[in-house]
């Protein structure tokens, strides 16, 4: 066969293998509305989720009621009784909310433990997101699910729980409400939790576990689902992060394990205007089934109790096979791939196919190809945001054309590696040249078997390329076709990681990928090595990269489905009587121009109180806004006192407009002691003193314009400083202001308070002058109790 032959039929043996991996690593198809009742159909699946995500449903608006009474609805159609938790929460961030939990359950035959279905089903606010994604899919996942498993009539042993929580969005309070305070949480012994933090893609199972995952990686093999997706490293990783999904707060709280499904692709979709029907993947929503269905049936049959350990697996899915072993085997296998290593390359020695000289000259090309393109990419990226400054509007870092991206980035990786082998490896020192990534890998695995143990199945592409090597060493054969088989594990776990990381950790990771990329071109060396015309594959994987770089730019403008996210703020400063507009853009359009000016002028002391987000945002610019009459809450001092040491306050702040948040702060020397809002005290207060980081004291999520009462104690020599701000989500709808509606190429940003209405105010004792403003005082045990007017002719006492 000729050489140039060999090269494109390497190539293509190679696209193969990723297409097979691809296909399998989710369904390629969705169910019908006519399949049996028995079975989940996507398309019923979908008919909920459109239901449910028809307008926006965050906490405390109108539609977030009615999806509520939805949820019981449906689940007395397919025969369940609902019941309804409701309560506040103050969890340890300072975020206090009334929450509305709907739950239901299915008694089994023979309980051990519950299994407990969960999905929260209010939206994100601020952003108008109707929250499609992320979390009707959830919701639908299960309702769907359980109808289906419910009209099969299967027996059951454990009692089934559905929970569809509140408030996750804001701070997962209406997990812990039920944590906390159900009876029920005491029954539950394994939580499947639906999530999404995007709109497409696989949907990826992560674990989480107080102790070891071994009883749980073993159950969920026993369970068969048809593509599973995910692996230890994911594990490992997530528990070393700040985790925030519902079901965190059920093992830090109540000591419960389980499983998170949640897909991430379409991130630029998360908690955005764009979270509807249109932009969900329906294949995504089928693979959320596909876990579903089985793990109900087989948790619902299995004793719960059985599924704690003390350790741990390492797993990983590949097509048509999920595959675990303990982590007591990671270093073990590393230690033997080296010896197999030496063993074989002195094997070779022997045979005089093997060089020493020749092995250390491959470590030439591989470094200067990890170096280059590492450098490249990191720089290059870099560069591409001066070019389109426009990308930073994105607040969660990847672009709508961020998949070109990353192809443009591998494809040029590519192409330097083939630019590196091609000057410093010929084809007759391939094998030789293919002991400098093996031992590298090995290094790494090494590294990774004392640091971070749940990657310890990289081991086993390295343990195929060493087969490879040693087949070599003892038989001087080469076979495309068995270079091609041996390369499927190396394709199938290494490769998913480069697509995977830039869509989870956004475009700026796009160097790790290109490092990557360069790696599993090391393990893949005794394919890409042999080709005889590298300089020809230069050329032809830079063109591709620059074709990558041309769709990019072609695409980098928005347009409607891919809108750029803009904000802006009405803020009325009731201490001065002033009124601005505010953004927290870097880049200003023309819709938001209209508003602050063309001159960009600075948002001098807004950011005094900060505003809580998810990417700590500031405002960026600001311009002087009309007043307008916006009614003000009251403050009122229901008790102020003083015992011995100690000063005791009860302060109430009750709405005079439709309103949705209250941001408090307070002056960073205040200490407080016995804090609590609404009635509740926060989780995170240790013994009596309220631990917080800053000015900001808690954010209230107001339902049904419902007051804020705060009672706590201070020193009584302790400065008493704190300010309010009042917001409500009404920017583009109050009469008052007549802000236009946006551009249909244009939405909400996400993650900040955005489209709101907001007066800042001093929290101080108000007392009117008695010709004026008659005030009802109450003098009781030292007790001063002041009913605040907010009236013109109101002084500070």
């Amino acid at each position: 066969m000729k050489k140039n032959q060999t090269s494109i039929l390497g190539i293509a043996g190679i696209l193969v293998i990723l297409g097979i991996i691809y296909v399998t690593m989710m369904p390629q198809y969705i169910s019908k509305n006519d399949e049996a009742l028995a079975d989940f159909s996507t398309e019923r699946a979908l008919n909920q989720v459109e239901i449910i995500a028809q307008k926006p449903h965050y906490v405390g608006s109108t539609n977030h009621e009615l999806v509520a009474n939805y949820l019981k609805l449906e689940l007395n159609r397919i025969g369940l009784e609902t019941s309804v938790q409701e309560g506040f929460t103050l969890n340890d961030k300072g975020l206090l909310v009334k929450s509305k939990n709907i739950l239901a359950r299915i008694k089994g035959t023979n309980n051990s433990k519950a299994l407990l279905l969960l999905s929260h089903y209010d939206s994100a606010p601020h952003s108008f997101s109707k929250g499609a994604s992320d979390d009707a899919s959830g919701v639908a996942t299960i309702l769907e699910g359980v109808r289906a498993f419910l009209y099969s009539k299967q027996p059951h042993k454990n009692d089934i729980i559905i929970l569809f929580s509140d408030a996750e969005e804001l701070g997962l309070n209406g997990a812990a409400l039920f944590v906390n305070q159900h009876p029920w949480a005491k029954d539950v012994g394994l939580v499947i939790n639906f999530e999404a933090r995007g709109s497409s893609g696989p949907s990826y199972m992560l674990m989480e576990t107080n102790k070891g995952n071994e009883a749980l990686v073993r159950e969920f093999s026993k369970a068969k689902t048809a593509y599973p997706v995910s692996n230890s490293l994911m594990y490992s990783i997530y528990k070393m992060l700040p985790n925030d999904t519902d079901l965190t707060v059920f093992r830090e709280q109540g000591n419960i394990q389980g499983f998170n499904f949640a897909f991430i692709d379409g991130h630029y979709n998360y908690h955005t205007q764009q979270d509807d029907i249109q932009h969900l993947s329906k294949t995504t929503l089928a693979h959320q089934g596909t876990y579903l269905m089985p793990l109900l049936k087989y948790f619902a049959n299995t004793d719960l109790n059985a599924t704690n350990s003390t350790e741990d697996d390492v797993y990983f899915s590949a097509p048509f096979s999920f595959i675990n072993y303990p982590f007591s085997w990671v270093f073990p296998m590393t230690v033997i791939a080296l010896g197999l290593l030496i063993l074989f390359i002195f094997i070779g020695k022997a045979k005089r196919v093997i060089t020493f000289r020749e092995i250390f000259r491959g470590f030439l090309p591989l470094l200067g190809s990890i170096i280059i393109s590492g450098l490249v990419t990191f720089l290059g990226w870099k560069i591409i945001l001066q070019i389109y400054p426009q990308y930073s509007d994105l607040l969660n870092g990847f672009t709508y054309n961020g998949h070109a991206y990353i192809g443009a980035f591998v494809t040029l990786s590519i192409a330097i590696c083939f630019a590196f082998y091609h000057h410093f490896s010929e084809t007759k020192v391939t094998m030789n040249h293919f002991v400098a990534p093996l031992l590298l890998w090995i290094v790494i695995n090494g590294f990774l078997a004392n640091s971070l143990t749940g990657a310890g199945f990289l081991i086993i592409p390295v343990y195929f390329g060493i087969l490879l090597f040693g087949i070599f060493v003892l038989t001087q054969h080469y076979s495309l076709g068995l270079n091609l088989l041996f390369s499927i594990p190396a394709l199938s776990i290494v490769a998913p990681f480069i697509l995977m990381f830039p869509i989870g950790l956004g475009l700026k990771i796009l160097y790790g990928s290109a490092i990557l990329t360069v790696l599993l071109f090391g393990l893949l060396l005794p394919i890409f090595g042999s080709f005889a015309k590298k300089g020809a594959w230069i050329m032809i994987f830079f063109a591709t990269s620059i074709g990558f770089f041309v769709y990019a730019g072609y695409h980098s403008g928005y347009e409607h489905g891919q809108a750029k996210s803009n904000s802006l703020l009405y803020v009325y400063n009731a201490n001065t009587n002033s009124a601005i507009w505010t953004t927290y853009d870097v880049n200003l359009d023309d819709w938001t121009k209209s508003y602050l000016g063309e001159k960009n002028q600075k948002a001098p002391g807004l950011n005094n109180l900060p505003l809580s987000s998810k990417y700590s945002s500031g405002f960026t610019y600001s311009a002087i806004a009309p007043v307008v009459e916006i009614p003000k809450p009251t403050i009122a001092f229901l008790q102020d006192s003083v015992v011995g040491n100690n000063r005791y306050l009860k302060i109430k702040i009750t709405p005079n407009r439709k309103v949705n948040r209250y941001d408090i702060y307070a002056n960073p020397k205040m200490i407080f002691y016995n804090f609590k809002a609404n009635g509740v005290s926060t989780l995170g207060q240790k013994g009596n003193e309220l631990e917080r980081e800053g000015m900001r004291l808690l954010s209230y999520y107001v339902v049904g314009n419902e007051p804020l009462v705060m009672d706590f104690y201070l020193n009584k020599s302790s400065v008493f400083d704190m300010d309010l701000i009042e917001s409500s989500f009404d920017l583009m709808t109050n009469p008052l202001l007549k802000v236009k509606p946006r551009s249909d190429w244009m939405m909400p940003t996400p993650f900040v308070l955005n489209d709101a209405v907001l007066i800042q105010q001093k929290i101080k004792k108000y007392i009117a002058p008695i010709a004026t403003i008659p005030v009802a005082t109450v003098v009781k045990d030292s007790t001063v109790i002041v009913k605040d007017s907010l009236k013109p002719l109101a002084k500070p006492q």
